[in-house]
């Protein structure tokens, strides 16, 4: 059976469904107003990333009448990505206390770990290692961390609809490649959502994703690598250095907050991409960027590591370290100058 005929109209599906949600957002006032902690000038509409949701959540379950997914696939995805996207709808409509906003996290990656079976045994210098619950307690922290870390990098026009078309893209290739053609639906899928949406939100964006649409993503993604990770371990590894920009700017952003002593869970705009943003004084030329590191600097690496068997761990190091490097001279975590 061909089944090609659900990519133009998935793509068809999320373009229009973004569409009617900025006509929506408008006539219900769900605008973004501009203030001193965003990195926009113009209000804006948001809440457009739920096209994504539910036009992935559709093929989804397209693939899965077509066997072309698992019962336990599917269930992992719909219910750990409906969890996050609900909650930040929620969130999206009227403030939900960050207490009961963790609770829901924790509950989506719970679901999400205990699906696709925990965190499979790591190949780390060619040797397996099982961290047991140990490592299904570290899924359990990733996921919560991937859907957090994605909320935090949608922050300017088309940065989160570009991360995930070049990963996923990027996946897809590598299983192609590596012998696991069976696996590239969903993540093919998800580029194809997140593209339908991206054609309203590339800069200057007409609405914004808002946070059921960037959670669930990120939580998508989490999802899709460690589901990977039990096809081959070395996938994990791939997915990780497919997602390095979010990663390392996230996380040193994060770290650098943590140890100055602030309060991470209060809005801020000191990522390294929002610093970029600010000297450039346009969105465009850093989404862009990141487009472009992950198709020609990130890929290449991820395809040496599965395809060629380069060791993950040091293909992780090489990948992250410019990005480091990238985030220092943007100043990831520091104070705005006054």
């Amino acid at each position: 059976m061909n089944d090609w005929w659900l990519v133009p109209v998935v793509a068809i599906l999320s373009f229009a469904l973004t569409g009617f949600l900025r006509r929506y957002a408008i006539s219900r006032s769900l605008i973004d107003i501009p203030n001193q902690r965003s990195s926009h000038s113009i209000p804006t509409p948001r809440g457009g990333g739920v096209a994504i949701v539910l036009t992935f959540i559709f093929a989804l379950c397209v693939l899965f009448a077509v066997g072309l997914t698992t019962r336990d696939a599917l269930i992992a995805l719909v219910g750990a990505g409906g969890i996050t996207a609900v909650i930040g709808f929620l969130d999206d409509h009227g403030h939900i206390a960050a207490r009961w906003r963790l609770l829901a996290h924790f509950s989506a990656a719970a679901w999400g770990v205990y699906w696709v079976g925990g965190l499979s045994p790591l190949v780390i210098a060619g040797v397996s290692v099982d961290l047991g619950w140990l490592g299904h307690l570290l899924a359990l922290f990733y996921l919560v961390w991937m859907l957090n870390l994605y909320n935090f990098m949608d922050g300017i026009d088309g940065i989160a609809g570009v991360e995930a078309v070049t990963t996923c893209a990027g996946a897809c290739l590598i299983y192609w490649l590596s012998g696991f053609p069976q696996m590239l639906w969903p993540p093919a899928l998800l580029a194809v959502c997140a593209a339908g949406f991206l054609c309203w939100n590339f800069p200057p964006a007409k609405i914004f994703m808002g946070d059921a649409g960037s959670g669930f993503l990120g939580i998508i993604l989490g999802v899709l690598s460690l589901q990977a990770a039990w096809t081959d371990p070395g996938l994990l590894w791939v997915w990780l250095i497919l997602l390095g920009v979010f990663i390392v700017d996230a996380t040193f952003t994060l770290m650098r907050r943590l140890l100055r002593g602030d309060k991470v869970y209060e809005a801020h705009r000191s990522h390294a991409y929002q610093f970029a943003s600010r000297r450039f004084g346009k969105h465009l030329p850093v989404t862009a960027a990141v487009g472009l590191i992950n198709v020609f600097w990130l890929l290449p690496i991820a395809l040496c590591v599965s395809y060629l068997k380069v060791d993950g761990a040091l293909g992780l190091a090489v990948a992250y370290l410019p990005l480091v490097w990238l985030a220092v001279k943007y100043r990831a975590g520091e104070l705005e100058r006054s």
